[in-house]
């Protein structure tokens, strides 16, 4: 289920419910400001980062939801005092999530859910299911291909899945900074969907599962294709390349999501850095 879904569902279930929200932050803490979560007589929407403060916020939270009341205000500590060593300070705004907050959430939540970074899995075979599994879990808008139905029939419910006919189509249409990792039951598949990967440079990411021998082989093919010498440095292949050697489905999913994740990170500090000078001396958020 998407976030967005995820909240009409909670606010469905939960007229009366709290918006809490972290308004500042001063040194270290698990979560930054303008986080918030929804507190429900009887569920949870979000986090504030967990531990003694999500619980003592929750159990504000529920105390004004009994009592009738709309707002309240907290300055917590994030030390001994409650238990956690984080060290800094935070204020929490309570509010009751009337129909103008409720709107504001939603459509904040749609945005973001919106923004995040698109991620293409080529192959629902066994390492392919296995990361769509993985990647479902992460900030990311996942799309799975293949040209077999039968095998995208396998994927848990609530992940998109697509029968295509040529893949590598869709990449050419793919929105920008999307990232792509190759998997399919065709080695010849894989050439051209990485070829087509590599010829976006806006891309963050792009893996095929194989070996060494794999690269070596798509790299003089590549190469006789025109292809460019500097963008066949961008391929990562094999995927996952912590260096375990573990061959089994689910260890190389692991491995290959947060190698996603340090290639999108990465791409969205670069381009934060390539933003600053731009925004140098304008308040943000005021």
């Amino acid at each position: 289920m998407t976030r967005p879904a995820a909240l009409t569902t909670f606010l469905a279930a939960n007229p009366d419910a709290i918006v809490c929200t972290l308004t500042s932050v001063r040194g270290s803490s698990p979560r930054e400001q303008g986080t918030f979560m929804l507190v429900g007589a009887h569920g949870l929407f979000g986090t504030i980062g967990g531990g003694a403060l999500e619980y003592m916020v929750i159990e504000h939270a529920r105390r004004l939801i009994a009592n009738g009341q709309a707002e309240e205000a907290m300055d917590v500590p994030l030390g001994p005092e409650i238990g956690q060593c984080c060290g800094g300070r935070v204020a929490v705004s309570l509010r009751y999530a009337d129909g103008p907050i409720r709107e504001q959430l939603a459509k904040r939540v749609a945005d973001e859910d919106a923004a995040l970074p698109h991620v293409y899995v080529f192959g629902a075979g066994h390492v392919g299911r296995a990361l769509a599994q993985m990647l479902a879990l992460l900030p990311v808008r996942l799309q799975v291909i293949d040209t077999r139905r039968d095998e995208l029939d396998l994927l848990p419910d609530g992940i998109a899945a697509h029968a295509v006919a040529m893949p590598e189509a869709v990449v050419r249409s793919a929105p920008q900074g999307s990232s792509y990792v190759i998997l399919t039951h065709d080695h010849a598949l894989d050439f051209l969907i990485a070829q087509e990967a590599l010829a976006r440079a806006d891309a963050p990411y792009v893996g095929m599962v194989g070996s060494r021998t794999k690269r070596a082989r798509f790299a003089s093919w590549f190469k006789g294709e025109g292809g460019d010498e500097l963008a066949l440095e961008r391929l990562v292949l094999p995927i996952g390349q912590q260096g375990l050697g573990d061959k089994r489905p689910e260890v190389i999913a692991a491995l290959a999501a947060a190698e996603i994740m340090v290639h999108i990170g990465q791409r969205e500090a670069e381009i934060a850095r390539a933003r600053a000078p731009r925004s140098k001396g304008v308040m943000i958020g005021r």
